[in-house]
């Protein structure tokens, strides 16, 4: 298995990208924002990109987004193909696009916003915090990544202070390291209640 940073080359995997991160949504029934080929392509031309290959075969990728001037950047659209899922793949592709993206923005705060508790967990070994929105980046093109995702009307109702997702963040300034044997803790078993709670009431709705 080869994990690298995706560059030109890998223009020819765009739309498999693209279709695999909507099949996953639909599968998993969460909150996916889709992501065009078109889209895609653009973060494999600058270098902002960590695309995992099994000889000519796509096995996963993630990208980089830049927002604040600087001061922000986010990793999204992690996703495996369901023929390399359940072998670990996902949390080297988290630890590879995080590391390139201290190497590339040492001084930005790094992000992300997720439903699913398996990110959360690999966010929270690299030393991310669970947040509130707020304390996330307010570049309005952030949030209108989120207009294909089927929960966006709970963040328009909320004004976006809130949503099912569950915002994180890592500050180069207060980095701290996190011990694996903490993952489990009283602070994330209290976090899962609460997502368990919020999706009971969207399903209620």
């Amino acid at each position: 298995m080869e994990i690298i940073i995706a560059n030109e080359s890998h223009i020819k995997f765009a739309q498999i990208i693209s279709d695999t991160i909507t099949e996953s949504a639909k599968v998993r029934g969460t909150g996916i924002a889709k992501r065009s080929p078109e889209y895609i392509i653009k973060r494999l031309e600058n270098g902002n990109a960590i695309i995992a290959l099994e000889g000519e075969k796509f096995a996963g990728f993630c990208y980089i987004e830049v927002w604040g001037h600087k001061k922000y950047v986010a990793n999204s659209g992690l996703i495996v193909h369901p023929d390399f899922r359940n072998q670990g793949l996902a949390k080297k592709i988290k630890s590879a696009i995080f590391e390139l993206s201290r190497k590339k923005f040492p001084d930005a705060k790094i992000f992300g916003i997720t439903t699913g508790l398996a990110v959360m967990k690999m966010n929270y070994e690299l030393g991310y915090k669970p947040v509130t929105f707020s304390e996330l980046t307010d570049d309005p093109s952030f949030w209108k990544g989120c207009q294909t995702c089927k929960n966006f009307d709970v963040l328009t109702r909320t004004e976006k202070k809130m949503c099912l997702c569950t915002g994180m963040l890592y500050d180069p300034l207060h980095k701290t390291k996190i011990k694996k044997d903490k993952v489990n803790s009283k602070a994330f078993k209290r976090l899962k209640s609460i997502k368990e709670q919020l999706f009971l009431k969207k399903g209620k709705k």
